[in-house]
């Protein structure tokens, strides 16, 4: 088994340590970030709600006929997660609480847990198909830290610790994905990959229209405005960069194209088709 996944482990370090220079990169600029948390929280939220409806729902629909179902599904688990930690940790006199993070990085944590899985499912369709998809996804992972670490100083973490638990979430997820998917990599089919993007970006649409809009209602509104179109077209930018391919595998078929998402086509983990 060790050696089906050394493939898909190797570049899902890759994405780690890119997510990781993303913190470093924002944590070193620690009084700023603090200054700007609300900014780049708005950022974040434009950011997060561009990639899930121009990247992660499209795979979801096209992957899964029961995509629309599980991505309800999402939406309301983040919905009663996020006031069940409320009731929980209540605030007091309006101040948001630092537990009322919980919400926005369990929902990245859980992408970037999925992004390890299609790392091991698309190496297990092909090596070629593998490379495509890595680097594909490897582009969406700088900003990973970046977001995760501006939502955790958005909630009054200190910087130390919204370094580390921003790791956990957005960094250390994406190998814990390819390693727990390692021995069940040839059995996932393409809707229930649908499925576990559609969960996914339910609760990333939660969190990006919900908690970490809450910042507007604080400054000038064309202020928040500008962050959040500032957050979307950087996803954008990300979205529409060119990732096209072919490859040849032996033993397999005789050629795969490889989409920038990186996942299976319908009817065959052994064919990847673009979308």
């Amino acid at each position: 088994m060790w050696s089906s996944i050394q493939a898909p482990l190797f570049f899902g370090l890759i994405a780690c340590f890119c997510t990781t220079v993303g913190l470093i990169v924002v944590a070193q600029r620690a009084i700023w970030s603090e200054r700007n948390a609300s900014l780049f929280g708005l950022a974040a939220a434009g950011m997060l709600t561009t990639l899930t409806f121009l990247h992660i729902i499209p795979e979801a629909f096209h992957f899964s006929l029961n995509a629309p179902v599980w991505l309800a599904v999402g939406f309301f688990s983040g919905l009663l997660l996020h006031n069940g930690v409320k009731t929980a940790f209540p605030s007091e006199d309006g101040i948001a609480h630092r537990h009322e993070a919980l919400t926005p990085i369990i929902a990245i944590a859980v992408h970037s847990f999925l992004d390890g899985v299609i790392y091991a499912v698309t190496f297990a369709a092909s090596f070629s198909a593998g490379v495509y998809a890595a680097v594909g996804l490897t582009l969406h992972e700088f900003p990973e830290g970046v977001i995760a670490f501006a939502i955790l100083r958005r909630y009054g973490i200190s910087n130390v610790q919204a370094f580390w638990l921003a790791f956990l979430a957005a960094a250390a997820t994406t190998p814990l994905g390819v390693i727990v998917a390692g021995p069940f990599m040839y059995g996932l089919d393409n809707d229930t990959i649908g499925s576990l993007f559609a969960v996914s970006a339910g609760l990333l649409i939660f969190v990006a229209t919900g908690p970490l809009m809450a910042p507007l209602k604080e400054m000038q509104p064309v202020r928040g405005l500008t962050a959040i179109a500032a957050g979307a077209g950087a996803a954008i930018l990300l979205v529409l960069a060119p990732i096209q391919g072919h490859g040849h595998e032996d033993g397999h078929d005789d050629e795969h194209t490889l989409p920038a998402s990186g996942h299976a086509s319908e009817g065959s983990h052994d064919e990847i088709r673009p979308i």
